[in-house]
């Protein structure tokens, strides 16, 4: 099973596609396989299928931890991509990327920098983008 990630390298962001199992992976960058060994990798769990159907994603936003709001990525009326940065939140001393879970249009953004947040309170809200298939 062939999975594509997005990968920085010296401040370089990639899209890789990586398929292997145990300790050899190939790795295809720009066109380009590579080879590689990961002599002490631990076993790759497999994914779980769900029970049937798609499960929806929220599109709610919110620190799981109290912090900061360091910088906000979006503002109301954006559109946004699954995995896209949408704002940084320091926390314990270290600033995290909070990514939108799901593709679709900043309907309400409820922080500003500089900020102190509670957790677990909705800090931007994303309406999803309609589903094709």
């Amino acid at each position: 099973m062939t999975e594509t990630r997005k990968v920085i390298v010296d401040g370089a962001e990639f899209e890789v596609a990586i398929e292997g199992e145990g300790t050899s992976w190939s790795a295809t960058v720009e066109g380009k396989t590579f080879q590689i060994e990961i002599p002490d990798a631990a076993p790759v769990a497999k994914k779980k299928r769900s029970g049937g159907g798609k499960k929806k994603k929220s599109g709610t936003v919110s620190a799981n931890i109290p912090g900061k709001v360091v910088t906000v990525e979006v503002k109301q009326g954006d559109e946004v991509v699954e995995g896209q940065v949408i704002l940084i939140l320091e926390a314990m001393k270290m600033q995290n990327e909070i990514q939108a879970p799901v593709t679709g249009k900043v309907t309400s953004v409820n922080c500003e920098e500089g900020q102190a947040i509670e957790a677990n309170i909705p800090l931007v809200i994303i309406e999803p983008a309609p589903e094709t298939e």
